[in-house]
């Protein structure tokens, strides 16, 4: 494997590896961190992020426990139990899989998680303090790219970074994370033009834009840290980025392939999350 060619599984072991350390160290005092999942329906994708999730919260001794609601389970019977979670002192995390059946209102089932169990990081207070540079909870993903992107050993500060994608869950937040280390950011999106002239400029390039292979050579200004946080099944069901991996990298810097790095760094920030919320809920 090219030098270049971020290597996921050390990476993610040696950050699980701190967390499991501070972990064992709070369960030799008694306190354990605990973590409170809630998957409702039968998405197949979200119960095998569910079950990566509960297997590596076991791996760092992080306390993990799974509420599996069906279907037609009713908004005030979901809002319910997020209320008995607040209330949990055993639980310091709550996370809520999305996407929620259509008749339950998503924003209303993360606006009832406690703002300080919010390990996604998605409540509208935790998404304010980011915005103005407070601390809060981020959300997993873009604090992974963050987290990645420093590990390559590039200095953030002063580099013109460039988003493709302006999504609330990604796009946005990665955006803020990247200018709170002082980058220069541009956002792309659908309706930008000139955008490959654009990210040829980047010296970090993060593609969350949904579109299979997208990203070409075309679009890399050669050396660029590339962080494709991107998965999407193809026919041949396979599955790819939104980066063509293998036209794009001989040009790039450090780049991530799809899938094995931002996946499992996501699910590792939320472990982090779930310390960090942990701590601060034992003052």
């Amino acid at each position: 494997m090219s030098q270049h060619i971020i290597d996921g599984k050390q990476l993610v072991g040696d950050i699980r590896g701190k967390i499991k350390e501070e972990v064992d160290a709070l369960a030799a005092e008694g306190f354990r961190p605990g973590l409170a999942v809630v998957l409702v329906g039968e998405d197949p994708a979200s119960a095998v992020y569910v079950r990566n999730k509960a297997k590596s919260c076991d791996q760092v001794g992080i306390y993990s426990e799974v509420h599996r609601l069906p279907a037609e389970t009713t908004q005030a019977e979901l809002l319910e139990l997020v209320d008995k979670l607040n209330r949990a002192a055993n639980i310091h995390g709550i996370l809520v899989q999305l996407p929620l059946p259509k008749h339950i209102s998503e924003d209303a089932v993360i606006d009832a998680i406690a703002i300080e169990k919010d390990v996604d990081g998605f409540h509208p207070i935790n998404v304010g303090n980011l915005s103005i540079g407070k601390p809060s909870l981020l959300p997993c993903t873009p604090a992974g790219v963050i987290e990645i992107i420093k590990r390559t050993g590039t200095t953030i500060s002063g580099k013109k970074a460039v988003v493709i994608g302006r999504s609330n869950i990604v796009g946005k937040p990665v955006s803020m994370l990247l200018l709170r280390e002082n980058a220069t950011v541009t956002i792309c999106h659908s309706r930008t033009e000139n955008m490959k002239e654009l990210c040829r400029e980047a010296d970090i390039l993060v593609v969350a834009i949904g579109k299979p292979k997208f990203v070409t050579k075309e679009f890399v200004k050669p050396g660029a840290v590339v962080i494709d946080v991107g998965i999407n099944r193809l026919e041949d069901g396979k599955l790819a980025g939104d980066v063509d991996f293998d036209d794009v990298v001989d040009t790039a810097g450090p780049i991530t392939p799809v899938p094995g790095v931002v996946g499992p760094m996501t699910i590792t920030m939320l472990l982090q999350n779930t310390l960090q919320a942990a701590k601060a809920l034992r003052k």
